[in-house]
Order: structure tokens, then C-alpha cells, then sequence
């Protein structure tokens, strides 16, 4: 997948993440589409490391959605703090 396909699967998982987490979450694009790049990278590289599932399954997607609220989440704390 190139950099313009990760682009756009990043900003619909952040998109999704942002749609089911409940609160005021302020940021522009450009934080949504890292917040979901961030969620993929990270639930696609420990899912498949614990063996939930393998490269290309559809689980892949939704633990993808699932680490990114997790970002979200870890994202909004530390921006309350300040």
C-alpha cells in the first residue's frame, strides 16, 4: 500500500475512532489522520505479533479502530493536563 492509500485509511479510522469515543475531541485533519495511522500501526503490528490475526483480515481493521481510541483516549489526557 502506498503513502496516499495509508493517508486515507488512517483518516477513516481516525474519523471512526473519533465518531464512537463520546466527548469534545478539538483537532484539525491532520491530528485525525496521525491519531489513525498511529491506531493502525500499533493494533496491526500487536495483534499480529500476539496472533490474534494475520495481515489482511478484516480484524485487522476493526483492532486498528480499537488502537486508536485507545490514542485518542491517551491523547486527551495529555492535552487536559495543561
Amino acid at each position: 500500500m502506498g503513502i496516499i492509500g495509508t493517508i486515507l485509511i488512517g483518516l477513516i479510522v481516525g474519523l471512526i475512532a473519533r465518531f464512537l469515543k463520546p466527548g469534545d475531541d478539538s483537532m484539525g485533519w491532520i491530528m485525525t489522520i496521525l491519531l489513525g495511522i498511529g491506531g493502525s500501526i500499533a493494533a496491526t503490528y500487536g495483534g499480529q505479533a500476539l496472533g490474534i490475526y494475520q495481515a489482511g483480515e478484516g480484524a485487522g481493521f476493526i483492532g486498528a479502530v480499537v488502537g486508536a481510541i485507545i490514542l485518542l483516549v491517551i491523547y486527551g489526557m495529555i492535552t487536559k493536563k495543561r
